[in-house]
């Protein structure tokens, strides 16, 4: 299991950019804002909110999670939105889901940097966390590794009909293509889906 509190503490965080994801800002640039709801939208593995600021940035109230305070202090110590809010948490615990509610979700390689043990725990979450009819938006790492690479991750990589397998029980995917805009040495490697939770029948 991944220390991440030791991990930021020591600045061992390979998958900190210093900026918003690419692809995000290409999900902000393609749907309209009006699409994540009216309420909340969750960021689970936040890390230093550069993602949540971007999506604050464009009127959304949004809520950055992540299991490292570490992480957490230091994104709180950006210049603020003012429409975004921070917090140390397991969005995985049970007791940690009780009673919260989101309109949206914006996933960033966190389903790919968990144990992959742990998805169906993911999805769980996602589908009880999020109200009927809301999106889930995620940008996902399909192939995290060149030929010949070790591939113990994480991140681990995942493909396209594992993504929409787990996914399947409690949302339709409404749209999803390839993100023209990546950091650097992604370029190919992600996969953007759309998804909206359906009402259970």
């Amino acid at each position: 299991m991944t220390d991440w509190e030791t991990r930021y503490l020591v600045g061992d965080m390979p998958w900190e950019k210093g900026q918003a994801a690419p692809p995000l800002q290409e999900v902000l640039s393609k749907i309209a804002v009006s699409e994540w709801g009216e309420g909340q939208v969750l960021v689970p593995g936040c890390g230093l909110g550069h993602d949540v600021r971007a999506l604050a940035g464009h009127g959304l109230a949004v809520l950055g999670l992540d299991l490292s305070s570490t992480a957490v202090a230091r994104a709180e110590q950006f210049p603020s939105v003012g429409l975004e809010r921070y917090e140390v948490g397991d969005f995985l615990d049970p007791s940690w889901q009780n009673g919260r509610k989101f309109t949206g979700w914006w996933e960033h390689t966190c389903f790919c940097a968990i144990d992959p043990a742990d998805r169906g725990k993911y999805v769980q979450a996602a589908a009880d966390c999020l109200e009927v009819g809301g999106l889930l938006a995620g940008v996902f790492f399909i192939n995290p590794y060149d030929p010949g690479e070790e591939r113990a991750g994480p991140p681990h990589g995942v493909t396209v009909a594992e993504v929409e397998q787990w996914f399947a029980p409690w949302f339709e995917r409404v749209e999803a293509w390839v993100p023209t805009s990546a950091y650097p040495g992604r370029e190919g490697r992600e996969w953007i889906g759309l998804f909206r939770k359906f009402a259970q029948p």
